[in-house]
């Protein structure tokens, strides 16, 4: 189970770093660099996703998960790499607008 946990981090984290990748593009200009940069991010949300989904099917089926510092800083990881890339995709929306 920590291998499961250690991926939700860890693709949490890479989708989050994405995101301000994809950001940092827009800011300078170039949207396609941006939306390939929020592409990745949302194939690294997946990722951890599926991983999360893994856990909740197990316990769903009887296998008791040990909740523990690590999971709850998985899924902090996880919620907090989607808001932000929510609020990215709308301020990259925001640049956009004001380039027209």
């Amino acid at each position: 189970m920590e291998e499961e946990i250690f991926k939700m981090i860890s693709h949490g984290g890479d989708a989050r770093a994405y995101a301000y990748e994809a950001l940092e593009a827009a800011r300078t200009g170039d949207m396609v660099k941006a939306e390939e940069k929020l592409k990745t991010s949302q194939d690294e949300l997946d990722l951890a996703h599926n991983t999360q989904t893994k856990l909740i099917q197990q316990e769903v089926n009887g296998e008791p998960l040990k909740m523990s510092l690590l999971m709850v800083h998985a899924q902090d990881q996880l919620m907090t790499a989607i808001s932000e890339k929510c609020l990215i995709e709308q301020m990259i929306k925001m640049y956009q607008d004001f380039k027209k």
